[in-house]
């Protein structure tokens, strides 16, 4: 769908084919010196739900054609945004992305309580917090440098296959305590665009248990990559092993030719944070989403 095609910004819902357009201008867009934005890595994960469901998840803005901004639909009233480094100050497109985002029928956000990942755009915040949208809970974006070599895991790791799909699928379940869903999921992730850069990892420990997983997802050689999802198995925390699969994570994306090693978690999540610095990342200052009551 295609809105207001008489101004200059154009909203536009790519299908299943345009859905590699989106990702490539995500991974352009990728730098050192960004919070951690919308990657393409977050859409390659959303991915595990489907083609058909990540493409109609996702909202591109555009300027004659060329994308400037990229929203991913994460969840009921949650939309997590993108944005090309040039563009960021262009008023033209955050008057036009304001009022996507405040008009339900622009069909960005729903109808009531809404919230906007917005951790570039230095014109857009301006205009969502002058509209009444207040500041969210905090987030702790953290980053780890690359340049060194990063050191061994204590874990054995392996990179995840078809045939031990079930297995990171299974101890991810547990570390989130949601329902297992075998390897279909992973199969529909990985048969995705953005997945030609990414790892899935299995952690083992001393007895040769999985007990721990992560996902990976580089952006192209000299340009930060993301850790998503990462957990641990609920039955054997405690014992060092977020720190072990998050240096493993670190290194595979070194090896895919990342820049950096980046993450972003509740700042409540005080655990996690701990992990992710234990594991040699740096912590950055905190930012905060935006959001509306109703």
């Amino acid at each position: 769908m295609v809105f207001d095609q008489r101004v200059t910004i154009t909203l536009s819902t790519p299908d299943v084919a345009a859905l590699a357009d989106a990702v490539q201008a995500l991974r352009s867009w990728q730098h050192d010196a960004a919070p951690v934005p919308l990657h393409p890595g977050d859409l390659g994960w959303h991915r595990r739900l489907g083609a058909e469901a990540t493409a109609a998840a996702v909202r591109v803005w555009s300027r004659d054609g060329m994308a400037l901004a990229v929203g991913l639909l994460d969840g009921p009233g949650l939309v997590r945004l993108g944005m090309a480094p040039v563009a960021e100050r262009d008023e033209e497109l955050a008057t036009r992305m304001a009022a996507d985002l405040a008009r339900p029928e622009r069909g960005v956000l729903p109808v009531g309580p809404a919230a906007v990942e917005v951790r570039c755009g230095a014109a857009l915040r301006p205009l969502l917090t002058g509209a009444g949208w207040d500041d969210d809970e905090p987030w702790t974006p953290l980053r780890r440098d690359l340049a060194r070599p990063v050191e061994p895991s204590a874990l054995r790791v392996e990179e995840v296959g078809a045939g031990s799909a079930s297995v990171w699928t299974a101890v991810l379940a547990s570390a989130f305590g949601t329902t297992a869903t075998g390897d279909e999921r992973w199969r529909a992730m990985t048969a995705g665009t953005p997945y030609p850069d990414a790892r899935c990892l299995l952690g083992y420990d001393d007895r040769d248990v999985a007990v721990a997983a992560a996902g990976v997802w580089a952006a192209g050689s000299g340009r930060p990559g993301l850790i998503e999802p990462l957990g641990v198995h609920a039955e054997h925390r405690g014992r060092g092993h977020g720190r072990e699969i998050t240096i493993a994570a670190a290194a595979a994306l070194q090896r895919l030719g990342a820049s950096s090693a980046v993450v972003a978690t509740p700042s409540a999540n005080t655990g996690a944070v701990a992990t992710y610095v234990a594991a040699g990342f740096q912590k950055l200052p905190d930012v905060r989403d935006i959001a509306r009551a109703g």
